[in-house]
């Protein structure tokens, strides 16, 4: 009988095969071979060497084209056919010749009996041959032991199963391809113990085929594309030999699992192909593979593949991707307002998170804790913001955007979850508005639930109820008297209600107040809709908002009103946020509770600058029209002090450091405190950045007088921020101020770089350089007597921490100081200021501004020691009087 080609597609036994045509795969034969028998695999118990028979024909033959014929059939049930194997690229070796001769299988006790050729005869004579030489070597199923295997066909404890396995690879068999992403493999857990079960593919879901109930016999049918699935793993997997990693479990208790092909993991070949789809529900078990598995979806989505043929791509979003916005305002645990650069305001959603569920009476009471986390992280902070897609209207929801959002790198959503502060949306399939890290989130929530954080914890939070204090008049002048003994009490403002009245909380006395701004008066916004609010009531409103909403500050409380409000100072990053209303022109002062909150000074010099700049409620002002109202007659030196006596002197302390002093005795102060913390903190990645050979890139161009720029410091040729003051182009050099120190230089243009970064710009960080002028005092003009001065100043100065008074801060912003050593001044008497007038180097001025008069007793000290060092012919006066005509 002539040879007939084939592909062995399977092993049944040690003695049969499931033959293929070679290139119509559909077409399938069953042949055994020809006068033998193997050993059985059988549910019930395998018999003995049974697998090791099989695993002989199937390492040999599996996936390779064979030649046999076929030499007799018995047409008992199932026809079936006997014949001979000729193996390929063997030199003319055959089965069941081999087979017999390595004693893996049993020359049949009837062979031959109805077939009593010469070819038959002899080929029998060759097997029994080959037969006794096995099993005079002990070969195969003639070994005396370890033919047994111990083969399970359930598991009783799939989860227990997992755990013990749990990490590592086992070799397994597969036996059997039920569709794309389920398979039944063997489990090769030990030379003498197997397992076979089904296993799920991790990370995926393929389409499934077309299937039969076996109760009743109702045929369901596949889904598009499941035959093609089960094919391509049946191809590539079908009696091969893989690695197996167990991963976890399916809720019927189906064993999921990784099972890789010597050229890597099925699963992703198949997402490749675009025959299945990512399975949100084993990302956890993937972890960070699963990245790898969402990119591969998506390029054969993008490929229109298998069963992304038709697909048709989702709009963009409209919305830019990677955006930097503000944060203004947290509505809840997954949703924030945030602000452009063009200030337009908007509402988003943080992508495939939800905060924790009002209506779940374990999640509800964690909802207030989840909304302060994520307040505290982003309130008022620059975030970057990538939109994901559309939440659509539900539930009496609008429509909303959803976003990625980032604060220093980090994803807020992660964080949210990390916490236990917010669960991971389960996305429909073909769901594409999800975060473009899902994965990530659902190995948060995993870790967060095992480990009980927030919402998951089996224990309720503590409840916070806060005591509203401005309820009633009584309780008010109660607490007010507990914080009116306290300084800078930390807050958080809970609602604004007009430009200068807010809602805020204290945690640590767990109380709620309304507080009043004291020493301005903002003008009123409208109520309600429809109703008019005075002129720049609504902006005064509107900045408020943005500056103070959900802000964490600091209040100082003085008095209460009639009615139960608090009133005081509130500081925004140290800033005295009336102070913020009155420069934007969005205030007027209140001279009176001005004077009484001993910051006059500081918020009439703040109206005079909106009044000059003609900002808000000032953009019409005619200065001529308060001329005779600011006009002050000169003092002389000997008068003023009847009538000092009716406005005491301003005590304002900061805790400062000079930086540096000008040539005419003027000085650069930076101010303790937030913002030289906030500089330190810059500085350190200014001068990492600056490092990076990456980032040494010259100007576009020649700068232009007020560029700001990185310029490195000739004294220790470190990189500071500066502005540029004015430009020599013929020497390529320009002239430069350090905003931060105050210290100026001319430096060629190769010292400078582009200062375009914005977690370095002004307004990340303000100029911390603050002009000042010492007070009371009035400095030589001899050349030689001021250099002393300077001198004489910067050895009292530099490098200490010191106090300084700000007596009066001028229009221009410059402060008038007394600066006061902590280790040496008692009072404001003891003073560096009066250092220098001692030393000769300074005189009390002559003419006295209004401010000047006030300090009575200083004036008077500092003349004493002027006295002094005039008769000590000290510094200026080393020739006599200098004032005597």
């Amino acid at each position: 009988m002539a040879l007939l080609e084939a592909r062995v597609k399977s092993v049944l036994s040690g003695d049969t095969l499931v033959l293929t045509h070679v290139t119509n795969r559909t077409q399938e034969r069953t042949l055994s071979l020809a006068y033998v028998s193997a050993p059985r695999l059988r549910r019930e118990g395998d018999e003995p060497f049974a697998f090791q028979s099989r695993e002989f024909l199937r390492e040999l033959l599996v996936g390779k084209v064979i030649q046999f014929r076929v030499i007799y059939t018995i047409p008992t049930g199932a026809k079936r056919e006997y014949g001979l194997v000729k193996l390929p690229n063997s030199g003319g070796r055959e089965l069941p010749e081999l087979c017999v001769s390595e004693g893996w299988v049993k020359v049949r006790e009837d062979a031959g009996r109805r077939d009593e050729s010469e070819d038959t005869v002899a080929l029998l004579d060759k097997l029994r041959d080959l037969e006794a030489r096995a099993r005079a070597d002990s070969r195969g199923v003639w070994a005396p032991a370890g033919g047994n295997i111990d083969t399970s066909y359930e598991v009783a404890d799939p989860k227990q199963l997992v755990e013990s396995l749990k990490g590592a690879q086992m070799d397994a068999v597969v036996e059997r391809v039920l569709n794309g992403d389920r398979l039944l493999a063997r489990l090769i857990t030990s030379p003498q113990k197997h397992i076979q079960t089904l296993l799920v593919l991790a990370g995926i879901r393929a389409p499934s085929t077309k299937r039969v109930n076996p109760a009743d016999g109702t045929e369901q049918p596949g889904e598009p594309y499941g035959d093609q699935a089960q094919q391509f793993v049946e191809l590539r997997l079908l009696q091969r030999k893989v690695k197996v990693a167990l991963l976890g479990i399916t809720p019927q208790n189906q064993l999921v699992a990784t099972v890789l092909h010597p050229n890597g993991n099925i699963a992703k070949f198949l997402l490749d192909a675009g025959l299945a789809r990512c399975s949100d529900h084993h990302s956890t078990l993937l972890g960070g593979e699963m990245a790898s598995f969402r990119q591969a979806e998506k390029a054969a989505r993008d490929a229109r593949k298998g069963l992304f043929t038709g697909h048709v791509a989702p709009k963009a979003a409209q919305a830019g991707a990677d955006a930097e916005y503000i944060v203004t305002r947290v509505l809840n645990a997954d949703t924030i307002f945030v602000r452009n650069k063009a200030g337009k305001e908007k509402k988003i959603s943080l992508s495939s998170v939800r905060q924790p569920k009002p209506s779940d009476p374990k999640q509800a009471p964690f909802g207030n804790d989840a909304k302060e986390f994520l307040r505290k992280k982003l309130i008022g902070k620059h975030v970057k913001a990538t939109i994901d897609g559309k939440k659509p209207a539900s539930e009496g929801y609008e429509e909303r955007e959803v976003a990625t959002v980032r604060v220093g790198g980090s994803n807020v959503a992660i964080s949210l979850v990390e916490a236990g502060y917010a669960s991971v949306i389960r996305h429909r399939r073909d769901d594409d508005d999800r975060s473009p890290e899902y994965d990530d989130l659902l190995v948060a929530e995993a870790t967060a639930q095992k480990d009980q954080k927030g919402m998951w914890s089996p224990k309720p939070p503590k409840t916070k109820q806060y005591q509203d204090y401005s309820e009633n008049l009584q309780k008010a002048k109660m607490e007010a008297s507990v914080l009116a003994r306290q300084k800078r009490v930390p807050a958080i403002v809970d609602f604004v209600k007009s430009g200068s009245r807010f809602t805020v909380l204290i945690p640590r006395e767990n109380a709620k107040l309304t507080l009043v701004l004291s020493g301005i008066r903002a003008p009123r916004s409208a109520r309600n809709p429809g109703e008019p609010g005075e002129p720049f009531g609504q902006e005064a409103h509107d900045f408020a908002n943005r500056r103070c909403q959900q802000r964490d500050v600091e209040i100082d409380v003085e008095t209460v009103d009639k009615v139960g409000g608090f009133i005081g100072a509130l500081y925004v990053n140290r800033e005295n946020f009336a102070k913020l209303l009155l420069e934007e022109g969005l205030a007027t002062v209140h001279a009176y509770s001005a004077e009484q909150s001993g910051n006059a000074a500081e918020l009439f010099a703040a109206e005079q600058k909106a009044k000059e700049t003609r900002k808000g409620l000032w953009h019409d002002w005619d200065p001529s029209k308060e001329a005779e109202e600011h006009e002050e007659p000169a003092a002389a030196n000997n008068g003023g002090a009847e009538a000092a006596e009716s406005v005491p002197r301003r005590k304002e302390y900061r805790d400062v450091m000079v930086t540096h002093i000008e040539e005419s005795g003027k000085l650069k102060l930076q101010q303790i405190g937030g913002g030289t913390t906030a500089l330190t903190e810059m500085m350190s990645s200014f001068r990492s950045f600056h490092l990076n050979s990456a980032n040494d890139k010259p100007l576009p161009g020649p700068p232009k007088a007020g560029d700001l720029v990185a310029a490195k410091f000739t004294e220790d040729n470190e990189w500071y921020r500066a502005r540029v003051r004015r430009n020599d182009r013929d020497a390529k050099k320009s002239d430069v101020v350090y905003i931060d120190y105050g210290n100026s230089e001319s430096i060629p243009w190769s010292r400078l770089r582009p200062l375009s970064q914005s977690k370095f710009s002004v307004q990340t960080v303000k100029p911390q350089a603050a002009d000042a002028v010492l007070s009371l005092l009035q400095f030589p003009t001899s050349p030689e007597y001021l250099n002393d001065a300077v001198g004489f100043m910067g050895e009292q100065v530099f490098g200490h921490q010191l106090v300084a008074n700000v007596d009066y801060v001028s229009p221009e912003g410059i402060l008038h100081v007394t600066l006061l050593d902590p280790s040496a001044s008692k009072n404001l008497e003891q003073s560096i200021n009066a250092e220098v007038v001692r030393e000769g180097l300074a005189m009390v001025p002559r003419k006295l501004k209004a401010w000047e008069r006030s300090a009575a007793d200083t004036l008077a000290n500092l003349r004493k020691f002027e006295e002094e060092a005039k008769k000590d012919r000290k510094g200026m006066w080393e020739y006599g009087d200098l004032t005597e005509d």
